[in-house]
């Protein structure tokens, strides 16, 4: 079973604080607002819900590509 490094509860900041790298998924899903005050303080699934997308698919990646950084 994969790690859980983030959940939908997780904040943006810390998320991208902790793993710069999301933020190439995160942009790529249409978030480009990863750097405003606002979204520092949003969860994952409440950032999801405002871009009308599902947070466990997102959620998902996410958690796979840190994984995948983890192991090297």
């Amino acid at each position: 079973m994969a790690n859980t490094f983030v959940n939908g509860d997780t904040l943006i900041g810390e998320i991208v604080n902790t793993y710069p790298e999301s933020a190439d998924i995160l942009m790529g899903i249409g978030m480009h607002c990863l750097g405003c005050p606002a979204s520092q303080a949003e969860s994952l699934s409440d950032a999801c819900a405002v871009h009308g997308l599902d947070a466990e698919p997102v959620v998902d990646a996410l958690n796979a590509m840190i994984e995948g950084r983890e192991a090297v």
